[in-house]
């Protein structure tokens, strides 16, 4: 999948992407002044030693919340004593922060790799590399929160921590494919973040700065993605445009399910049922809904630059993340509730 560089001294000058490019440049610059004026180090804005950070036993701000976590709206989870609600909620929170963590990494070398071959005066070039820096203090603060909940969460599944290494290798030849990647690991998280902190919910407040910082940024991050790819697909080739749009759904269902669905150690843990898994990812209506909801950006993204075709919609259909596109970024789900519950 190759980029057509839109100026080149055998093409025709066009008024119009020079205009396009003008725009893409200034947003880029936007977007790094705002990484200059407010950012965030989670060693100075999370007071960790603060006694209201402490993880203490028989803490029920660790149960998972039914309202935004379909896990705690399960009938099995709500059976089950206090105690291992507890449990179970503090080492799910811990293995979705570690997740988190082992996804920026690969973003972070996938970026370096992406940023290595770019000229100088790359507005591309800085931003990269300021989103490179915010990702490295958001591994970090990720794997505080880990170290302080005390649970020994893998994170990610046992084949994508095997894959891991090669991911970021694909930011060269195929930067499209990457950075529809990048939104795959982006979006899920930070819809869930969202909808946690929408909810209003009695959250313990590591998760609550954690969570906070973390959205404030992010927003810039998947900004960034959606104006990246929104410049750089209409100008691939047609053939390269199709085959994108049939991977587009395919990587963002691969990594949705690498970063939402625990790993096997954590059923085995907790002794639960395979029915309960199957119920929440994704065999229910319900579950399903929520797999849709994550990727109403997306598919906004999809549509805007043309990978919206007869072949891929049954692609989106078949992973079970067709639906309605977003009117706007990060258009809230009315439904939230009643689709998690």
């Amino acid at each position: 999948m190759t980029l057509t560089t839109p100026f080149n001294k055998n093409m025709p000058f066009d008024k119009n992407a020079e205009a396009s490019d003008d725009t893409y440049n200034e947003t880029l610059r936007l977007l790094s002044e705002g990484s200059v004026n407010k950012h965030f180090d989670p060693y100075l804005d999370i007071d960790w030693d603060s006694p209201e950070f402490a993880v203490t036993p028989g803490d029920t701000r660790w149960i998972l919340p039914a309202e935004t976590d379909p896990l705690g709206a399960h009938p099995w989870y709500q059976a089950q004593s206090i105690d291992k609600q507890i449990e179970i909620g503090m080492w799910r929170q811990a293995n979705v922060a570690k997740v988190g963590l082992q996804f920026e990494n690969i973003l972070i070398r996938g970026m370096m790799q992406y940023v290595f071959a770019l000229p100088n005066q790359s507005a591309e070039a800085r931003y990269c590399t300021h989103e490179s820096v915010e990702e490295c203090n958001h591994t970090m603060m990720f794997q505080e929160m880990v170290n302080r909940i005390g649970a020994d969460a893998p994170g990610m599944n046992r084949a994508m921590r095997m894959l891991a290494p090669f991911i970021p290798l694909a930011a060269g030849p195929f930067p499209e494919l990457f950075f529809v990647g990048v939104l795959a690991g982006e979006e899920p998280i930070d819809h869930i973040q969202k909808s946690i902190l929408r909810s209003g919910g009695d959250i313990h407040p590591i998760m609550a700065s954690v969570m906070a910082i973390h959205v404030a940024e992010e927003a810039r991050h998947i900004s960034f993605a959606h104006k990246l790819l929104s410049r750089r697909i209409p100008l691939m080739s047609r053939p390269s445009r199709f085959v994108l749009s049939l991977l587009f759904p395919i990587t963002m269902r691969i990594l949705c399910d690498a970063i939402v669905i625990p790993p096997k150690t954590f059923w085995n843990q907790f002794d639960i049922p395979k029915s309960v898994k199957k119920d929440l990812f994704w065999e229910l209506p319900e579950s399903r809904q929520t797999l849709r909801n994550y990727f109403g950006d997306v598919r906004m993204l999809a549509t805007e630059t043309g990978l919206m075709n007869r072949a891929s919609r049954l692609v989106w259909k078949a992973c079970k993340m067709d639906g309605r596109a977003s009117r706007f970024r990060s258009e809230p789900h009315r439904s939230a509730h009643n689709a998690a519950a």
